[in-house]
């Protein structure tokens, strides 16, 4: 039999006969590994363990600490999940069960039947009890008319409608134990890997996403592959609870909804605009510093914008119906995205060489008109505004501008503490994807420029496929919170293919016109999810040098109130953010909301304090910081906010 020679992460290499199975690999690696491995990542596509290997070929072992290898684990998990609620539900029908970052759903209609929350405990028991079998996950290969009598048969559309969109010869079953399910896989070895389950949420969804289609009922799980992980994983949804920006949010009064004004756009409120406008400015410092300009565009632009630009054609399905004007045929739309706008902005002038870099800025607000059910808080909205910028610059200036973008990144990171990161280099599918525009040529040059950015940078990077912007290439910043959960904020995009589209020139030194290449960028991503993202990975519990409230006086009776609003007033001379809290309520109660309020430092003023023209100092976290004068605690304070500020201002 001829061999094969297989190349493993760290380049090293064993040879195997052919057909040998990922599964061959680990054991011959070892037999812990093997009884580990979930998955396997062969030439780049995730596969099944068990399935031969046909040639020479790079293979990554997935096993639990792996994301892939996660993500396999709870697709398989919601197979199962499934199984056991046809056995305790046979009326219902099985729509998707995909995997999500942190376990799996599977969307079901269950009739005339509601699921309720008490149901899920038996649901669960039923799961170990089927996992415990060790079934193992079968593929079939169908036809396309056998698929569809198979569902005809159990009366399930929404499978028969998934089955239209498909090609005959692409389609295949998989089959655990009783339950039999339309799926591509891949899939883990058997169900016996599975030994801990928590269904952890129920709740309403449209089919498909769309509000025209039926309702169904999305049932959400996790699973480990060791009790002690649930366990460990039940105190951090605990402390995810606790962190949550929707309840912080109100708490602190920084925004809120209101269904006359409309679902996803969010009002913020006077604490919340105060925290929204010092980030606003803390950017806008730091852009000025680099050469950036500050523009404003309109919220709407007419259609023939957008289809220059390409949103039209990728983007017109997700965006608010059009605004029909008085003239015949005559369409504007709500502005989902601020480049088209920057494009023309460039287009008033005529350029040289010389002008080049161009950085053009602008926090500004656009629309996506999301599904109801996929709003979630700040963090998917309806009306968002970025922290947009776009940079206009010769081919030879790319990665130049593309560095200083990422010390940007870097830097407002830094500044509210997000101090683990890793970059995501988000490039094209490696199989051809009609949903990307421009030229091979062109898509290479902006990859390669990124790439070499991200090593000359010492960036911690991963490279994903699939995930690039249909018109370039993207570095997206992956951040991990205070409680290990990883959220894309800033991002940095290459662009050869708006300038084409809108014909952008500039004269070279060579007296010729040549096309500018165009870099986006957005430190933030939008100010209403990097607040969400920062509410929850500070608990609340701001930067003094953010925060909105950083003080609190509380006089001790109404005899000291004047000394108290003086105070606040000297204060906020020196900007630093005081309040007055003057009410007739016992000083402890005063201190119990303030500590709620998440209010940094707390000065309670009496008779001492008022002859003294001094304070008494308490910080949350520290407690009673003693008695000290005015001066002494506006050192204090500075002192505090130059330290978390030293990068930025160095």
């Amino acid at each position: 039999m001829s061999k094969m020679t297989i190349t493993l992460p760290d380049g090293s290499t064993r040879e195997f006969d052919q057909g040998a199975s990922a599964m061959d690999v680990a054991m011959d690696i070892s037999e812990g590994l093997a009884r580990n491995v979930l998955a396997a990542i062969v030439n780049g596509k995730v596969q099944e363990a068990a399935v031969p290997i046909l040639g020479d070929s790079t293979v990554q072992l997935l096993t639990w600490k792996d994301e892939k290898g996660k993500e396999t684990f709870w697709h398989s998990s919601a197979h199962v999940m499934a199984e056991a609620i046809q056995q305790l539900h046979p009326e219902a029908k099985f729509t998707i069960g995909p995997p999500i970052e942190r376990g799996f759903y599977y969307d079901i209609d269950f009739g005339d039947v509601s699921l309720t929350e008490a149901e899920l405990e038996p649901i669960e028991k039923k799961m170990l009890e089927l996992a415990s079998q060790k079934n193992y996950f079968v593929r079939k290969d169908v036809s396309k008319a056998d698929a569809i009598a198979y569902y005809k048969e159990r009366n399930n559309q929404y499978k028969l409608e998934l089955i239209e969109a498909l090609e005959d010869g692409t389609i295949s079953f998989y089959t655990q134990g009783e339950f039999t399910d339309l799926c591509r896989g891949p899939h883990i070895p058997n169900t016996g890997f599975i030994k801990a389950v928590k269904l952890t949420n129920i709740a309403g969804a449209y089919w498909r996403g769309d509000e025209k289609n039926p309702q169904v009922t999305r049932v959400y799980g996790i699973t480990f592959p060791k009790k002690s992980e649930l366990t460990e994983h039940l105190l951090f949804l605990e402390e995810a609870k606790k962190r949550d920006h929707r309840k912080l949010g109100k708490e602190l009064g920084l925004y809120a909804f209101s269904e006359r004004v409309g679902q996803g756009l969010p009002l913020w409120l006077p604490k919340g605009t105060a925290l929204r406008e010092r980030l606003t400015n803390f950017l806008k410092t730091a852009q000025d510093r680099m050469g950036y300009v500050q523009v404003i565009t309109p919220h709407i632009g007419h259609k023939n914008l957008y289809v220059t630009s390409g949103h039209y054609e990728k983007y017109g399905a997700d965006s608010f119906q059009p605004i029909k004007t008085p003239v015949e045929g005559e369409e504007f739309y709500l502005k989902p995205m601020n480049c088209p706008h920057h494009c023309e902005i460039y287009r008033i002038d005529a350029h040289s060489y010389k002008d080049l870099p161009l950085r053009i800025a602008e926090f500004g607000t656009v629309y996506r008109y999301e599904q109801s059910g996929e709003l979630h808080g700040l963090t998917r909205v309806r009306g968002f505004t970025q922290d947009d910028a776009h940079i206009f610059c010769m081919q030879e200036q790319v990665k130049d501008e593309f560095k200083m973008v990422i010390d940007l990144v870097i830097m407002v990171l830094k500044a509210l503490n997000f101090q683990d990161f890793t970059a995501q280099i988000s490039l094209r599918s490696i199989e051809k994807d009609d949903k990307y525009i421009g030229s091979d040529e062109n898509w290479e040059m902006a990859e390669k420029a990124i790439v070499e950015a991200a090593a000359e940078k010492g960036l911690k990077t991963v490279t994903v496929h699939g995930e690039a912007a249909f018109y370039g290439p993207k570095l997206d910043f992956m951040v991990k919170d205070a409680i290990g959960r990883q959220w894309q904020l800033g991002t940095i995009q290459v662009d050869y293919n708006l300038p084409e589209r809108f014909q952008l020139e500039y004269k070279g030194s060579d007296n010729q016109m040549h096309r500018p290449v165009m870099i986006h960028r957005a430190p933030f991503g939008s100010l209403e999810r990097f607040v969400a993202v920062l509410t929850e990975h500070c608990a609340g519990e701001f930067p003094l040098w953010l925060t909105p409230e950083q003080v609190t006086v509380l006089s001790l009776s109404e005899k000291y109130n004047d000394y108290a609003i003086g105070l606040s007033r000297m204060l906020n001379n020196y900007d630093i953010r005081a309040s007055v809290d003057e009410r007739n309520e016992t000083v402890g109660k005063k201190i119990r909301e303030a500590e709620l309020k998440k209010v940094p430092f707390m000065l309670i003023v009496g008779e001492k304090e008022a002859e003294s023209e001094s304070v008494s100092v308490r910080k949350k976290h520290e407690g009673d910081l003693g008695n000290m004068s005015v001066k002494a605690f506006i050192d204090l304070i500075q002192k505090e906010v130059e330290e978390q500020l030293k990068d930025f201002r160095s």
